[in-house]
Parts: C-alpha cells; sequence; structure tokens
C-alpha cells in the first residue's frame, strides 16, 4: 500500500504512479515503478496532480522546487498514461 501525497488516500501500489526526482534534479514520471531518486506516488487522476501543485505537496515530497512547465508536462504524460498490466507468472 502506497499513499497518494495529494489525497493522502492509502492504495495499493499499482493503483498510483510514482513521480521520481532523479540524481540530475530531473523530476518525471516513473511507470515501471523502480527508477532510482526520490520518488512520491499520486493518483491518476488529473485532480491529484492539480491539487499537489496548488498545496505544494509533491515539492514537499520530492525536496525539489518544481516549475509551472514541469507540472504541465507532468499533466500531458498522465492525460494519455494506461498502466501497463502485470505479468502472470
Amino acid at each position: 500500500m502506497r499513499m497518494c501525497v495529494s489525497c493522502r488516500e492509502m492504495k495499493p501500489k499499482k493503483e498510483l504512479i510514482r513521480i521520481v526526482r532523479g540524481q540530475e534534479g530531473l523530476i518525471a514520471l516513473d511507470k515501471r515503478g523502480k527508477a532510482p531518486g526520490r520518488g512520491a506516488y499520486l493518483c491518476f487522476q488529473g485532480d491529484c496532480l492539480k491539487r499537489a501543485e496548488k498545496t505544494r505537496a509533491l515539492e514537499r515530497a520530492l525536496e525539489h522546487p518544481i516549475s509551472p512547465e514541469i507540472y504541465a508536462q507532468l499533466a500531458k504524460e498522465l492525460e494519455g498514461y494506461v498502466p501497463e498490466p502485470e505479468p502472470e507468472g
């Protein structure tokens, strides 16, 4: 179980998307959930990203300032994102 930094709801990891701040300070979606760096989880809903931007919850979780351009890029990536199904086996 993981918590969305915006709505603070506990959900299974596969129902959330991880946002990661890499070692160079680059902030991006971590589609596999395993990229190195400081991470924070958000719901797939666009409302949670908007709320996280307004309250600066994502910035606090990643311990790094985030520009409006980065939020716009994340929103665009989240818009068309469909989680990959878990491999069976």
